[in-house]
């Protein structure tokens, strides 16, 4: 018998399924619907750590142990969490039916660090979630006006591959950095280190190895549903490991888990609390001036819009949606989506939604279309309830997808002409410099400089478009906003 699971189906013209077909176009994309079922369930296995994480940088179960605003005021734990799960079901659900594309948005990472650093310092959560709504409220109207759309097709394709590349490179060490494989060395030189003094000493890490090597046979034998059969397989060794070990978490056990012990709750269900949704104000402006609250959207807008251009390149060139210019189907929708999300976030006080790298599990799982999305925002919003049951999957589970995943994105380096070095060198400075300063942004940036320095010093600059121009000048200064905003503060 014939297993219709992993091919497109005969035409479906009647019924819900050809409604689902027709409406995200699954069999045009050489999808079907329980690969895409399986895709948004991979996805949110990959992602469903930012439930439990984001409350830990941003929020607190008490005032000693969480980020304190210029008032001693912090986000409660539970109520972060809860929120999160909202916010990040209801934009991805949203990104599924309007843009039609297999990504995931929740609270992105480099942004809600960048508010628990360096922006609660100076003003209340409230306000910085205040600064986040204005954040999002511009990338809407410039992906309403289509400048935002204007600027992604200005990206020379070189860059476009490069930054496919560099993400691939960068969610690879994401995994690597999770699991605990690779840690600081505490020295100068070399900055990082393997394991534990150079040797993998841990159990976590040990599973870690276990899920990479299980998910990578799996794939190279082509066994429908790898990625999430590793998963959930690895997860199942990592709990009986716990019961029989009892290793803890990191924080009181140096072997211990990095972020969630996979051990079977004591319940399965939480009533969510919504007290976050709806505060937040603009009162930023008033506590430390115009000029300063300016320099603090102006970097939460670099990192957000450029995080997800970025993002939405690799995915999309990752799902073989993208054309030879690395644009991709619906892509204003999908900017839009993007920028409702920044909004949706700071309104909810979960910092700003975005795209999710680590929707690129879901890809590699087969997912093509926005029913993918769908399902994953579903999952999302059950985990409101079930969130003791998303902590039973370890982050050293999920960091070993990343890696499998990061090698598929890496494989676009092939198209890739590196024979004109005016080209060859601002994308190799794109593809490294992503992993090793921790920003899809900084990346960008990079790239996007030299590419305007090198190639026009090299007698190409009328090849450049002048919003490449435009967008250089705004990195530069974005890279120098410490100084900047150090004058203005003196």
């Amino acid at each position: 018998m014939t297993d219709t699971s992993t091919q497109p189906s005969a035409p479906a013209d009647k019924g819900f399924a050809g409604r689902l077909d027709r409406y995200f176009h699954i069999r045009e994309r050489g999808s079907t619907i329980p690969r895409e079922v399986r895709g948004g369930l991979v996805t949110f296995f990959a992602m469903a750590y930012i439930v439990i994480l984001n409350p830990l940088i941003i929020g607190g179960f008490a005032p000693d142990q969480a980020a304190l605003d210029v008032t001693d005021g912090y986000l409660p734990n539970a109520q972060v969490a809860a929120a999160t799960g909202l916010t990040a079901g209801v934009m991805t659900i949203a990104f599924g039916v309007i843009a039609r594309l297999p990504f995931a948005l929740a609270a992105g990472l480099g942004m809600n660090s960048f508010l628990a650093v360096n922006v609660v310092g100076d003003v209340t959560w409230p306000e910085a979630m205040g600064l986040v709504v204005i954040n999002g409220v511009l990338i809407v109207i410039l992906a309403a006006t289509g400048l935002r759309t204007m600027i992604f097709a200005a990206v020379p394709a070189q860059l476009k591959t490069a930054i496919t590349v560099g993400i691939g490179l960068f969610i690879a060490f994401i995994g690597l950095v999770d699991s605990g494989f690779v840690r600081s060395s505490g020295a100068n030189s070399p900055p990082v280190q393997l394991g534990q003094a150079g040797s993998i000493a841990t159990v976590p890490t040990a599973i870690f190895v276990l899920g990479l090597v299980v998910m990578g046979v799996l794939m190279a034998r082509k066994v429908k549903g790898a990625l999430l059969i590793g998963i959930i397989g690895t997860t199942i060794v990592a709990v009986i490991v716990e019961a029989i070990l009892r290793l803890g978490s990191s924080v009181d056990n140096p072997g211990g888990w990095s972020l969630n012990v996979p051990a079977l709750p004591s319940a399965f269900l939480a009533l969510p609390d919504f007290s976050l949704v709806g505060q937040f104000n603009l009162g930023a402006f008033e506590r430390i001036g115009p000029l300063a609250a300016v320099m603090f959207v102006f970097t939460l807008f670099f990192l957000n819009f450029f995080d997800a251009m970025g993002t939405m390149t690799g995915l999309a060139k990752g799902a073989d949606l993208a054309d030879p210019k690395g644009d991709f189907p619906r892509l204003k929708s999908a900017l839009i989506v993007e920028g409702v999300g920044a909004i949706a976030g700071g309104a909810t006080s979960t910092s700003s939604n975005t795209v999710f790298v680590d929707s690129a599990a879901g890809i590699g799982e087969g997912a093509r279309t926005g029913l993918a999305s769908v399902v994953t925002g579903v999952l999302f919003l059950a985990a409101m309830f079930l969130t003791p049951l998303t902590q039973v999957v370890p982050l050293e589970v999920a960091a070993a997808a990343l890696v499998v995943v990061g090698t598929l994105m890496v494989a676009q380096i092939r198209d890739i002409d590196w024979s004109d070095f005016s080209s060859s060198l601002p994308v190799f400075l794109t593809i490294i410099v992503m992993p090793l300063t921790y920003s899809i942004a900084n990346g960008i940036g990079v790239g996007f400089l030299s590419w305007v320095l090198v190639r026009s010093l090299s007698g190409k600059a009328r090849e450049i478009s002048p919003l490449l121009w435009v967008v250089a000048a705004g990195f530069v200064l974005f890279f120098v906003r410490g100084p900047i905003e150090q004058l203005l503060g003196a």
